[in-house]
């Protein structure tokens, strides 16, 4: 079986979890053979959610990178526990009683105050760890946190009003922002800048960098009935795999570097190579330049590395400037 991400539509009411456990079943995957999504959306949230195979999973780490995309509906005069409607309300005020006293331009000022970089309590029912445990284990179970929970910075590239209903106080926005962002809060806080309270009512992701919704060729539901009554292990594997993109999809935010296949072979093995004996064929994009993946590597000089002749997809280097050479990074291709 070959490796690659899968994009599915997550439905409402199912985890992240729930859709790469359907897609490992109806794929077959055994043994060692990885399969993991690439950002957790809530059961309530519904959207595009790539489900990475095989070696593609070595390069969720390079997702931190994208911003993400949501359509985000919500309703003004509410605050429930969770942030959205599906919790239990904590105050609660008819919109006919605070219509007069909120503008559809308040709304939007009130939006827009929060583009730009950010500060955020990650919500109680969220999957944040706080001693090792989420912090939905505390809330579920009624129990008290603790610890502090200290804000956390996310940034908002845009995010704009798309609808607003002034007769049932109900608005829809769009939102692009940063990895760890939490899009309930931003509803939360809109509310409390009103000084009405605002909870989120529906939340669907469009997009996770390059990968849109407009590519999610089938729902986590369609994967479960292609595995049929028997349920049988690996019964949709072949129609899965046409669906697969390739594992270098993501990575737009690398440059690309070809090197001849007497080099490709020895980069496969985890060699570096003479910076001399590759071509620079696109720079990697200088906006990632001061970041850092989990290895210490500026971002900015990492790379697609192909082999020349066949264009085949290497892996990730990284370019040592003081000794002059290309590094593995993670290796995806398999020794000839």
């Amino acid at each position: 079986m070959r490796d690659g991400i899968l994009v599915l539509y997550k439905p409402q009411e199912w985890t992240s979890s729930d859709c790469v456990a359907v897609c490992r079943r109806a794929l077959g995957v055994k043994g060692k053979k990885k399969v993991g999504h690439g950002g957790t959306l809530d059961p309530m949230a519904t959207g595009v959610l790539p489900v990475f195979v095989g070696q593609a999973t070595r390069i969720m780490e390079y997702m931190e990178l994208d911003s993400k995309t949501y359509v985000c509906c919500a309703k003004l005069g509410i605050t429930t526990d969770t942030l959205d409607i599906w919790g239990e309300v904590t105050s609660e005020t008819p919109w006919e009683e605070l219509r007069d006293g909120i503008s559809k331009a308040d709304i939007m000022e009130a939006a827009a105050s929060f583009e730009g970089e950010i500060k955020q309590i990650p919500p109680k029912y969220s999957a944040v760890r706080v001693n090792g445990r989420r912090l939905y284990d505390y809330a579920y179970k009624g129990k008290e946190i603790d610890v502090e929970i200290k804000p956390r910075k996310a940034f908002v590239h845009r995010i704009c009003l798309i609808d607003v209903d002034m007769e049932k106080g109900q608005f829809a926005f769009e939102v692009e922002c940063s990895k760890g962002t939490y899009v309930r809060s931003i509803c939360d806080d809109i509310g409390a800048k009103l000084g009405c309270g605002c909870v989120m009512t529906a939340l669907e992701r469009t997009a996770v960098g390059a990968i849109s919704i407009d590519q999610a060729a089938l729902s986590a539901e369609d994967v479960k009935a292609m595995l049929g009554e028997k349920n049988e292990p690996g019964s949709a594997a072949e129609d899965l795999e046409r669906l697969l993109l390739p594992a270098d999809w993501p990575l737009v935010h690398f440059g690309r570097i070809l090197m001849p296949a007497e080099r490709a072979e020895y980069f496969r093995m985890g060699n570096s190579v003479w910076l001399t004996q590759v071509k620079i064929e696109e720079e990697t994009d200088p906006e990632v330049t001061g970041l850092r993946n989990a290895r210490g590597r500026d971002y900015s000089l990492i790379y697609k590395v192909y082999e020349e002749e066949t264009g085949e997809f290497l892996g990730t280097g990284f370019i040592d400037t003081r000794e002059g050479r290309l590094k593995a990074d993670k290796v995806l291709a398999e020794r000839k």
